[in-house]
């Protein structure tokens, strides 16, 4: 029968509202700005920006024909949004904005990489040249980003010998009483013990920031200038310095020029097979070659290499100053608008070229082919990969790959400084943002038992609370005891989901012949040839490595910190005034016997006695 209006029955679902995109264009203005394509679920599906809104959101709605991408994100559409903007440049400013803040789903985008290396020059009294990583919070100018750090180490290199910065800590530098061993070999001028005056050494900063902002002859011609000078007023062990100085920066110059003069230059290709894509960056400053570095953006399954790259270039150099010359292996949209935001940004023209000739072109093929290279390279890694997941499945009886893996070790030494390891493996390889380390704290000593099930109730706990990522595979570097303390953790939290997986070494400990230990009671033993027990044993060392690496460094800032706390006669005040006075543990080591004297409160004895401790020699007296 059917039911009454009153019997209280729930009305049928409504049919999801089909987004009008040709009426919401008819409400959009001529000006320029950026749009945002919504979902039905308020996912952010694309983000573009646009000369004129009308005009380009109407493309889409049109009866042209579109792309497959294009129209499958279409048939998502449930609402969109504008914001309207001065100019063409602000909105591409704050359509890169948005693309790195929303992730939108159809959006070609680079990938988060924040391991960019630079040379940094700190802001101080007497600034520090050094290689920098991560977040530019310290006060100064950064030079880069360099495409690898090797050449920042080679530029480095090349810097400390031609202008004698100092590139130790601040807390060494503070409390040096005697040059270091940079100041022996000719890299350091000293300023920590004052053996250089403060407008030679301000000299020596300005000579660096001319050199790395690609200004060499401009240096070259000072420094010819100044050395013609010293010579008139007879200085001529200086006019000596700055002609060997001329000397070394013409040969810097002289072994890798582009067209014969100085080049501040990207060359970038794109290579693409399917929706996989790679981007390689060919970077010269100064007329030197920096090297190449390769990028692999997610396409959202564009197969188009001159969107691919046009959205690269784009929010690379949003984030990383450009050269004043950017050449492309094919000519991509909006070469002007991107002339003209680079440029303002940087407060100089820059320029972008899609067809070259001459050395170029060859500095263009030469790109082409190594981005080829690396992007055959990954994917055959990630064709092993998947095949080796697939092994895996199969292995382990699982419905389908395991898109996530997650590894636990433990290491210690006679139960000293424990610590725990999690490694994380998805399906393109390790995931090293995500892996994490667990300072074992609270149990009997080698009991690693309790270090297991300390280490697994936090990961998962945090995990079970805040709705976290669960592994599909979760490794037990380990035999029964280990995976009987896992499965207890997880059926304690009530996590049901993973399969759980101890690694026992093989017999006489040889790789390849690992038991898989099933929480069943079943052992598998696949082999050394079985390419799932090969991915195992890949996290597996990886998961060892990792802890290790962490069991080290803590254990030796517990010997460390405890060897001081060991000397007779040294209590919380005395060892608080040595570090203090030093500039930490490393200042104390590298200070003598008499210099440890003069801290306030340690006489000659007590002195020798804590050089020796922290020397392993025998006190005397």
């Amino acid at each position: 029968m059917p039911s009454h209006p009153d019997s209280g029955a729930p009305p049928p679902p409504s049919p999801p509202q089909v987004f009008d995109g040709k009426a919401f264009v008819a409400s959009l203005s001529t000006a320029p700005g950026v749009y945002r394509m919504l979902a039905a679920d308020g996912g952010v599906l694309y983000v573009g920006k646009a000369a004129s809104l009308r005009k380009r959101v109407a493309n889409y709605f049109s009866a042209s024909p579109k792309p497959t991408r294009i129209m499958a994100m279409l048939a998502q559409v449930a609402s969109m949004e504008v914001t309207v903007t001065r100019t063409e440049v602000e909105a591409l400013l704050l359509e890169n904005q948005l693309i790195k803040s929303l992730k939108p789903r159809y959006n070609v985008m680079l990938r988060d990489d924040k391991s960019y290396p630079y040379v940094l020059l700190t802001q101080e009294d007497w600034p520090r040249l050094a290689f920098h990583r991560g977040a530019r919070g310290i006060p100064g100018r950064y030079f880069g980003p360099y495409p690898s750090a090797s050449t920042v180490r080679e530029t480095l290199n090349v810097m400390h010998k031609l202008f004698r910065l100092r590139s130790c800590e601040d807390s060494v530098f503070r409390n040096r009483s005697r040059p270091c061993l940079q100041y022996q070999i000719g890299r350091c001028s000293a300023p920590c013990v004052g053996l250089v005056s403060a407008p030679d050494y301000a000299e020596s900063v300005r000579r660096v920031a001319l050199f790395l902002d690609g200004r060499s002859d401009e240096l070259t011609d000072e420094l010819n200038t100044a050395m013609e000078r010293a010579s008139e007023r007879l200085d001529f062990e200086q006019a000596a310095r700055l002609r060997d100085l001329v000397a070394s920066i013409r040969g810097l110059q002289a072994r890798q020029y582009v067209d014969g003069r100085v080049a501040d230059l990207d060359v970038l290709a794109c290579a693409m097979q399917g929706t996989a894509a790679c981007v390689l960056l060919l970077a010269f400053r100064d007329g030197r070659n920096l090297g190449t570095r390769a990028f692999f953006p997610k396409t959202s399954g564009s197969e188009d290499p001159a969107e691919v790259l046009s959205a690269f270039v784009s929010q690379y150099y949003a984030e990383q100053p450009p050269p004043r010359e950017i050449v492309l292996d094919r000519v991509i949209e909006d070469v002007e608008l991107l002339q003209q935001a680079f440029s303002e940004a940087t407060g100089r023209r820059v320029q972008i070229k899609g067809s070259v000739r001459g050395e170029r072109a060859g500095y263009v093929d030469l790109a082409r082919r190594n981005a080829g290279a690396a992007l055959v390279s990954r994917l055959d890694s990630q064709s092993a990969q998947s095949l080796r997941l697939e092994a895996l499945r199969e292995l382990l009886d699982l419905a389908e790959p395991p898109q996530r893996i997650e590894c636990f070790d433990i290491s210690h030494t006679m139960g000293e400084a424990t610590v725990a390891s999690c490694v994380v493996f998805g399906a393109e390889g390790a995931v090293r943002s995500q892996y994490r380390r667990y300072n074992i704290a609270g149990i009997a000593p080698g009991d690693d038992y309790a270090a297991m099930r300390q280490a697994l109730t936090r990961r998962f706990r945090r995990a079970v609370e805040a709705e976290g990522v669960l592994p599909d595979v979760l490794l037990i570097d380990g035999g029964a005891g280990q995976v009987a303390q896992a499965r207890e953790v997880l059926e304690e939290l009530g996590i049901g989901s993973v399969t759980l997986v101890g690694v026992a070494k093989g017999e006489a400990r040889r790789a390849g012949h690992e038991a898989l230990l099933l929480p069943d009671g079943r052992e598998l033993r696949p082999g050394p040839d079985a390419p799932g027990l090969q991915l195992v044993q890949q996290v597996r060392d990886e998961a060892h490595r990792f802890a290790i690496t962490g069991h080290r460094g803590r254990r030796q800032k517990a010997r460390t910190v405890s060897r001081l706390e060991d000397i007779a006669g040294i209590g919380p005040r005395r060892r608080a005034s040595l570090l203090r006075h030093f500039g930490g543990l490393a200042g104390l080591k590298a200070a003598g016997a008499e210099q440890i004297a003069q801290v306030e409160g340690i006489n000659a004895a007590l002195a020798r006695r804590i050089y020796a401790n922290l020397h392993g020699l025998d006190a005397e007296g």
